[in-house]
């Protein structure tokens, strides 16, 4: 087999492309599309949850495990998540690891995808919705990314 050669490309230009390629909501934009039914998807860490809050209604896949929880034909994928024409919303701390997410999602053929600018540190500082995470009990039988939406 050939070398494939591939052209470096920076942190910017791929933002950049990633950005071009899906929607971008302000916090206020975000709530508005929620409440006529876009599902927002909580990115962020078990830790940073714990420690910040959550969006209460959204529904929590780690990055970590975002591609296998909404990929249409992954066995692993979480059963809240709707189908490619549904509109999708991810929310990270700060509005960057989204926007990189949710080219990825685009590529899967989700139609309707985009990010929260400034993620929950803006959404919270907007004086949008704000809970508390509550611990779940991590079981062998259910994986991260698989529980309902937040409530």
């Amino acid at each position: 087999m050939g070398t494939r050669v591939f052209e470096r490309r920076t942190l910017a230009e791929l933002l950049a492309e990633a950005e071009g390629r899906i929607s971008r909501l302000s916090p206020s934009e975000a709530q508005t599309a929620r409440e006529n039914g876009a599902l927002l998807i909580d990115i962020r860490s078990d830790s940073n949850r714990f420690r910040d809050g959550i969006v209460p209604g959204s529904l929590h896949i780690p990055r970590t495990v975002l591609e296998w929880r909404t990929a249409p034909e992954s066995e692993f994928r979480n059963p809240y998540v709707d189908d490619l024409d549904h509109q999708i919303i991810l929310l990270c701390d700060h509005g960057c690891s989204s926007v990189l997410a949710a080219a990825v999602l685009k590529e899967f053929g989700y139609l309707w995808v985009g990010d929260v600018i400034g993620g929950f540190s803006d959404w919270r500082d907007a004086g949008l919705p704000v809970g508390r995470a509550r611990r779940r009990r991590s079981r062998p039988d259910k994986p991260a990314g698989m529980g309902p939406p937040d409530p």
